[in-house]
């Protein structure tokens, strides 16, 4: 991997058809690059709506790394992690706005706390209401606790409802297990002990299981509400939503099967299953009816 002090920040975004999406964020990405210096670089999952090409053609010093099939998220970001130089890495969704002089805050907010290894801040709606971006780590109680139906019985408790977090308010800086991965600021010195995300979760989780091996070396995740990130959600996974369901439940139970391996939680890793299943059953079928309405 890459280490060198050439930039103070490296930007990494992986783009599968959300080309629109994609230019606004580099519209507001670029309006600041004068303030820190700045790389970006944009991996393209083969997409088929030109994201490639508007990406050389209007903004021609970004790098750009144009894959020739969908790597999927993990393998993507690894690519652009590889590639990057910068002090502090930035994984970031294409289907967002950052606001006026956001990087510089960020990065000089990193540069003042050498014990934080990774950054969230605050995502909102294009309405301004606060997306629900922070959550527990899936722990077998936590998990046990969604699959039962307690965390939605006790959505304010802390102890019933630790993975989801409903009762966090998003007003206040607090150490945290896992910020949304779609603004995920990341020191390189953490970066370079933890290493890269792991592919084995392709498209969720692995933010996740990055962050819970960083917090297991020692490293301070924070979520601080030092801005506001529009975040129109779900650019590129809406487009096949029957799938990306299940995606999403396999990444669970991927994580669970990797660091809780015991047999000791198998009856709560199967009650996970079940539930993920039925689910992701239900959701499809929405879907279908949704198709031929």
């Amino acid at each position: 991997m890459v280490s060198s002090d050439a930039f103070d920040l490296s930007i990494v975004i992986v783009n599968w058809n959300t080309r629109e999406y994609l230019l606004g964020a580099l519209e507001s990405i670029v309006k600041q690059m004068g303030e820190i210096n700045v790389e970006v670089i944009v991996v393209d999952n083969n997409s088929s709506d030109h994201s490639a090409e508007a990406v050389r053609e209007r903004f021609p010093d970004v790098e750009l790394i144009a894959n020739k099939t969908n790597t999927g998220y993990a393998e993507g970001n690894n690519q652009g992690l590889v590639r990057s130089s910068g002090t502090y890495v930035l994984l970031l969704n294409p289907d967002v706005i950052l606001p006026d002089h956001s990087l510089k805050t960020a990065f000089e907010w990193m540069e003042a706390r050498s014990d934080v290894g990774a950054l969230g801040v605050r995502l909102v709606n294009p309405d301004g209401s606060v997306q629900r971006s922070v959550r527990g780590f899936p722990n077998p109680f936590a998990v046990l606790c969604e699959a039962t139906g307690l965390s939605r019985m006790f959505p304010k408790s802390h102890l019933f409802g630790a993975y989801r977090m409903t009762y966090f308010t998003y007003q206040t800086e607090a150490e945290v297990d896992q910020p949304m991965g779609t603004f995920l600021l990341i020191s390189r010195r953490t970066l370079e002990q933890v290493g890269l995300l792991d592919e084995q979760f392709t498209i969720f989780f692995n933010e996740v299981d990055w962050c819970y091996r960083a917090k297991k070396l020692g490293w301070k995740i924070v979520f601080a509400p030092l801005f506001d990130v529009i975040h129109y959600g779900g650019g590129s996974t809406r487009q096949v939503k029957p799938k990306m369901a299940w995606e999403s439940r396999r990444g669970l139970l991927d994580f669970y099967k990797k660091h809780y391996p015991s047999p000791l939680f198998a009856p709560i890793y199967w009650l996970a299953v079940i539930g993920s299943w039925l689910q992701a059953k239900v959701i499809s079928s929405r879907r279908s009816n949704e198709i031929e309405k």
